[in-house]
């Protein structure tokens, strides 16, 4: 017989059952913050409600997330938790043998940009996946939609990262950026700020209708800086979700794969599903020439750290070998590599 969980845990689990399948974020966030409301009471407090069946009067706290509560403190499991189960199946098949081979992922976003967990969530989470490290790679300055960290911000991250990675064993958290590529090629932080980093992802995220030799130049020139390490979702396409579609950039693929291949840049394999980015004969076309890559969840919320599911298929399916992904590779490996060319 499975164990009824108590309130806050079974709250918090619908909201990971609810992101890893891309549902609405407002809907998420009821349950994630209806979890913390609750996980902020006294015992006394908990208690009175508890008895007086009271749930729906606390801030945040609405009729499904009430209900949840009071199912969960009648010893049952909710109902809404039991048909999030027993829907929660594989999110992709085919790649499984990779996706055990993963030591880690080089994209997430957390609470400080447009992701919707602190540091501490998102490594619990990423330490019960059985990831060995993480790099948190918030957006950059200019990308004001997203939040994009200032120079204060990063190295205020910087300094919360290391406390959180000396709470006990874990996932190990890497200082990171998701640095916008600008029109003209440069990246968008400081080169002293991106010389603290272990982890940086560049990526174009405006502009992405430029002509093809200057979209191009611009790809080349983000590459052949000594500090970037990974080619984030290159083509920029969108091809479902609540935001609509997106083509894909047009630039000329074997120039800026071979820019990659000779400035040793992994090449994205982008695991979002409404990105599905590079598509599938462009990976081909990367393994072609040489280079190396990095299948990223680019999660915005814990539940999406699962995504590489996807990507692993992906990859599996064109027959990436895993020696050439950098993610598979152990942690001193890897930052050997990311500080390689600094």
């Amino acid at each position: 017989m499975t164990t009824p969980p108590d309130p806050v845990r079974a709250l918090r689990e619908i909201a990971y059952l609810m992101e890893r399948v891309l549902a609405e974020p407002y809907k998420v966030r009821a349950f994630r913050g209806a979890a913390d409301v609750v996980a902020a009471l006294s015992p006394e407090e908990f208690a009175q409600h508890a008895a007086a069946g009271s749930w729906r009067k606390l801030p945040g706290l609405g009729e499904s997330t009430a209900t949840v509560v009071a199912q969960a403190l009648a010893g049952r499991v909710p109902d809404r938790l039991a048909k999030l189960r027993a829907e929660a199946g594989p999110l992709a098949t085919g790649g499984e043998g990779l996706l055990a081979l993963l030591r880690g992922d080089l994209h997430s976003h957390t609470e400080a940009s447009d992701g919707s967990a602190s540091l501490e969530v998102v490594r619990e989470t990423a330490t019960l996946l059985g990831r060995e490290y993480l790099a948190i790679t918030d957006h950059s300055p200019r990308l004001t939609v997203a939040n994009g960290l200032s120079v204060e911000r990063l190295r205020a991250q910087i300094d919360d990262l290391a406390r959180v990675n000396e709470q006990g064993e874990g996932c190990r958290l890497l200082p990171g950026i998701e640095v916008d590529i600008l029109t003209d090629g440069a990246l968008d932080q400081t080169p002293a700020m991106l010389a603290e980093l272990e982890v940086v992802v560049a990526s174009v995220h405006s502009e992405l209708r430029m002509d093809s030799e200057a979209m191009t130049r611009r790809m080349v020139a983000a590459i052949s800086n000594r500090f970037t390490n990974v080619l984030g979702h290159c083509t920029g396409r969108m091809i479902a979700g609540g935001r609509g579609t997106r083509p894909q950039s047009t630039f000329d693929a074997e120039v800026v794969f071979e820019a990659c291949r000779a400035f040793d840049v992994a090449v994205e394999i982008n695991s979002r599903p409404e990105r599905t980015d590079p598509p599938d004969d462009l990976i081909a076309l990367a393994s072609e020439t040489g280079c190396l890559f990095s299948i990223d969840s680019d999660a915005h919320a814990p539940g999406q750290l699962e995504f590489p599911a996807y990507g692993a298929a992906r990859a599996a399916a064109l027959g990436i070998p895993a020696e050439r992904i950098v993610n598979t590779w152990p942690l001193p490996d890897l930052l050997a590599w990311t500080h390689a060319g600094r």
